[in-house]
């Protein structure tokens, strides 16, 4: 409470002696609290006004059904005065509710029907005193005919004064506050930034709010939603939702989805975005309580899956935090956020089964946004499956074309090995998805719960190598110093040599290497330079895991040509540069030692082609 008394004690009979204390309230310091820790900018101090001047009317409209409910600002040089012709207070009321912080002036009278109120008296109305020096509040009870016109006017260094005025001054119920600036404030009471403020924080309004300014006046208030208004046609309503949203948001919708959850105290409207939304990051939102803005970047209002929309909605359900710029996370929440969530589903399986050009828009941006959804919902994903693209060796297709010409489904964990194997399997008929995508693997794991008969397993080199055909015994042996020089060369990569028969002929060798490898590769060149502690506990994980594999292409011209070079270190650099070239094929990041011998054989190849062309220019002499 802010107390008038001097030394701010109030003694009262204690046993032993004692006495008990009033807190001491500095309002500055509250003022400061509020300005830098509660509220987000000063900005909300036009909320709080009207908050206090809608509830009024609110109140008073319950027991008089035909009372006036303008609102109306008026903005001069003595700073902003906002007056309604609600409830109104009694003196007692101002002492009560007025000076007493964080009490509401509706709690004990009409706590039954607290969802028909914004706000509170108390604290949010010395909220004003982040950009006002005093609060002059002249106010009336409807309750009371009887009861005088009342005037409280508070200074921000934390009095007040209090006094009876003639009725003549105010002869019918309601309240005006009268707002003088602060030194270094007065930017927030210009005519033009109260008129956006308002409409701003009132624009949903039930009632008509006016802001008047150098002799004219402006309506701030909209009206019904834009999603709750009558049109003459559902593309009319369409175009409106469209234009408001651009608006509104500031971009325009891919999309429009309904909210309406009129069970849940929610209504309101979803705008799908343009431009791919970022799925570790949850959508902020446009949320009004009971017509009066809450926050333009509310979040935990949908589902985390739900990071491809905007919502703007207007609830009387909800709970703000103590800010009122967010919400309370409750069991409320809770059920909205589920309700919210099946109509965002909802909308997708209509536009799936009905709607093939709106569906293929939508996920032309947005396919990401789906397949996190679909992960938690079998539901979602039955209905999209045969919408979503992934890659795999029939090229892009939807998985449950794919499943059809290959109900034994491979996948890889990474990228890099789909791109290593793809060509290969593809001419062999293996069926590989490229599993290295965000969310893919688990959706291709998730296929035979929709698609009896398909199994799912994961690819390795182990797999592709048992796939390719094997070389005639006599044909091998005519290679075998070539697969004995290539095996000394790569045998330093911790790579190993075969020979295949695959397909296409053009890829003359395929580099296979599986994550066990490439987990062994990575503990060595750790323990090079580790200390002893460490070489010890990476020497413990030593793996017996298959190495590396560089697999000939027996079919290719290139490898059978291998035969005929009698240059033994020439041979050696030709294998390395298949090796070179094997390896840039599965587009992953080259380790030094592979960086070092690529360069190596791109030397000798140069250097041998310097001495080559040499030797020509001399016989030709």
């Amino acid at each position: 409470m802010v107390n008038n008394a001097p030394d701010g004690a109030r003694a009262g009979s204690g046993r032993g002696g004692s006495g008990d204390y009033s807190f001491q309230v500095d309002l500055r310091g509250i003022v400061d609290l509020l300005s830098h820790h509660l509220y987000s900018s000063p900005r909300v101090y036009i909320r709080e006004l009207l908050q206090n001047a809608v509830d009024a009317v609110t109140a008073r409209k319950q027991r008089d059904a035909v009372a006036p409910t303008a609102i109306r600002l008026v903005v001069d040089e003595s700073g902003l005065r906002i007056t309604d012709h609600g409830i109104g207070l009694t003196e007692a009321d101002v002492h009560r509710f007025l000076a007493t912080i964080g009490h509401s002036s509706k709690r004990d009278e009409i706590e039954g029907a607290r969802r028909e109120f914004l706000g509170q008296f108390g604290i949010g109305l010395l909220a004003c005193f982040t950009v006002a020096e005093t609060i002059r509040v002249v106010t009336r009870s409807a309750l009371d005919p009887d009861a005088p016109p009342i005037e409280w006017l508070a200074a921000a260094d934390g009095t007040y004064a209090l006094r009876r005025l003639d009725p003549a001054q105010r002869p019918e119920p309601g309240t005006t506050v009268h707002l003088t600036p602060r030194a270094g404030a007065q930017e927030w009471f210009a005519p033009g930034r109260v008129l956006d403020l308002v409409r701003d924080y009132g624009s949903l309004l039930p009632y008509e709010v006016t802001v008047e300014a150098n002799g004219a006046g402006l309506r701030a208030t909209d009206g019904p939603p834009v999603w709750r208004r009558g049109y003459a046609s559902a593309a009319q309503r369409r175009a409106a939702l469209f234009e408001y949203g651009e608006r509104v948001l500031g971009f325009t919708p891919l999309d429009v989805i309904d909210l309406d959850a009129e069970l849940a105290g929610v209504s309101g409207v979803a705008f799908v975005l343009s431009q791919p939304g970022n799925p570790a990051e949850s959508s902020a939102h446009r949320v009004y309580l009971k017509g009066m803005l809450l926050g333009d970047a509310v979040r935990g209002l949908l589902p985390d899956w739900a990071f491809f929309v905007r919502c703007v909605i207007d609830t009387d359900s909800l709970r703000p935090t103590a800010s009122r710029e967010g919400l309370y996370e409750d069991e409320r929440l809770a059920i909205v956020r589920d309700s919210l969530g099946d109509r965002i589903r909802d909308w997708l399986t209509e536009i799936a089964a009905e709607q093939p050009e709106r569906i293929a828009a939508f996920l032309s941006v947005h396919a990401l946004g789906v397949k996190a959804m679909a992960r938690h919902s079998p539901d979602v994903l039955r209905i999209m499956v045969p919408h979503l693209l992934f890659e795999t060796t029939d090229g892009r297709v939807p998985l449950t074309e794919f499943a059809r010409n290959h109900p034994s489904v491979r996948v890889t964990a990474t990228v890099e090995e789909f791109r290593q194997v793809a060509a290969t399997a593809a001419a062999q008929g293996i069926g590989v998805v490229n599993g290295g995508y965000t969310y893919d693997a688990e959706l291709v794991a998730l296929l035979p719960s929709i698609l009896p008969g398909v199994t799912v397993s994961e690819l390795d080199a182990a797999a592709v190598t048992a796939a390719l055909d094997l070389v005639d015994p006599a044909e091998e042996l005519a290679l075998a110093s070539v697969l004995a020089a290539a095996r000394t060369a790569l045998d330093p990569l911790s790579c190993d040599v075969i020979l295949r028969a695959f397909h296409p002929v053009s890829v003359p060798a395929l580099h296979l290497d599986s994550r066990g490898a490439r987990n062994e590769r990575a503990r060595v060149e750790t323990t090079v330079g580790a200390d002893e502690l460490w070489t010890e506990i990476l020497g413990a994980l030593e793996a017996s895991a298959p190495r590396a594999q560089l697999v000939l292409n027996h079919n290719s011209p290139v490898v059978r040509r291998l035969s005929r070079i009698d240059d033994p270190a020439f041979l050696r650099t030709a294998v390395e540069s298949l090796y070179g070239q094997a390896l840039l094929m599965t587009h992953r990041p080259l380790r030094p030692a592979d960086t070092a011998l690529l360069n190596r054989a791109f030397g000798e190849f140069l250097s041998w082609a310097t001495r080559r062309a040499a030797g020509d220019s001399a016989e030709e002499a």
